[in-house]
């Protein structure tokens, strides 16, 4: 079992411990952040207005595990930069229980009928996790995005439908 907790200053050098490398960094957060992560960038991160970026924290052993963000930026509510950064809870199924967490989330602070969320191509185990979880990809959304200047990745975007309660 997993939780949510507000993302705060303290687990600032937790997150940077997790970004080994410049594709780490631009597949967890796309061009928002600049390797290598540093605090400065994450104190301006956490002031960002209309979002709301969360830690994930193992329930048992009290483990902080991982990140996402709740973002009201935009007009459907977005799930992002969702990372389990501790491997060892990998491929746990954990994955979705955020997924389930983050959307219970959202609802609380912002009732809607709809999420959506970004995800590259070639991240198969994610796009994998989203399309178990009821996401979609909405092709007239997707893009190819520039990594490198001989480097492109379709980013695909997603979107579930929710049931009104």
């Amino acid at each position: 079992m997993i939780k949510l907790e507000p993302f705060t200053t303290k687990d600032f050098l937790q997150l940077i411990h997790w970004i080994n490398s410049e594709r780490e960094l631009v597949q967890f957060a796309g061009p928002l952040f600049t390797f290598p992560l540093t605090e400065d960038q994450l104190k301006t991160y956490i002031n960002k207005e209309k979002i709301d970026p969360k830690k994930i924290i193992d329930i048992e052993s009290g483990e902080v595990i991982g990140h996402c963000e709740l973002n009201f930026s935009n007009k459907v509510p977005r799930l992002s930069r969702i990372l389990i950064g501790d491997k060892k809870f990998r491929g746990k199924g954990l994955g979705t229980q955020i997924i389930e967490l983050m959307i219970a989330e959202i609802q609380n602070i912002q009732p809607t009928y709809k999420v959506d969320l970004k995800v590259f191509r070639w991240n198969e185990k994610a796009l994998q996790l989203y399309e178990r979880t009821g996401f979609i990809v909405e092709p007239e959304y997707t893009y190819e995005y520039k990594y490198k200047d001989d480097e492109f990745w379709t980013s695909l975007h997603m979107s579930k439908c929710l049931n009104k309660s």
